[in-house]
């Protein structure tokens, strides 16, 4: 199904409440071309629900200015810090929220097939996956912070699927 522009535009999240990044494509035929890309920081100064608040209404922002159909969200690595994991789940459950008031399709791809599917190593290091989110973008410089990179190597690896160039 392609948005009201006749694209399909798919949106990748790479969730957290620290750090999100998030990356907007355009799927062109067996190709995607990037419309944009951020990333948001929340400060350790604000209160836990001013940082859940600001991750929510980042990616709301994003969502109302490029319209996606569909929101690739990148699931939880689980580390060994057990409140580092309930901390980035939270800022995730925000992201998914947006999607879900936008009436967004939300789907959910673990790192190591995103890692996979991009680089064709599921243990990829960050600078591997931004070298390919690069190349297959056709950027001329990497995508920086790494997490901008990681978001949009979610959304790539959504629309890879989606055109059968993968099977995940």
């Amino acid at each position: 199904m392609a948005n009201s522009r006749g694209a399909n535009i798919v949106l990748g999240i790479d969730p957290g409440l620290a750090h999100v990044g998030w990356g907007v494509i355009r799927e062109k035929g067996a190709s995607c071309e990037l419309l944009e890309y951020g990333h948001l920081a929340t400060s350790p100064d604000n209160s836990h629900a001013e940082r859940l608040l600001a991750v929510h209404l980042e990616i709301i922002g994003v969502i109302d200015t490029y319209r996606p159909e569909v929101m690739a969200v990148e699931e939880i690595f689980h580390g060994r810090n057990a409140r580092s994991s309930l901390l980035a789940g939270e800022g995730r459950a925000a992201c998914i929220l947006a999607g879900a008031l936008r009436e967004l399709q939300v789907v959910e791809i673990p790192n190591n097939i995103v890692k996979l599917a991009v680089t064709g190593n599921g243990r990829a290091s960050k600078q591997q996956v931004q070298a390919m989110v690069r190349r297959l973008l056709e950027l001329s410089d990497d995508p920086r912070p790494a997490d901008a990179a990681d978001a949009l190597a979610v959304a790539l690896t959504h629309a890879r699927r989606r055109q059968g160039r993968i099977r995940i």
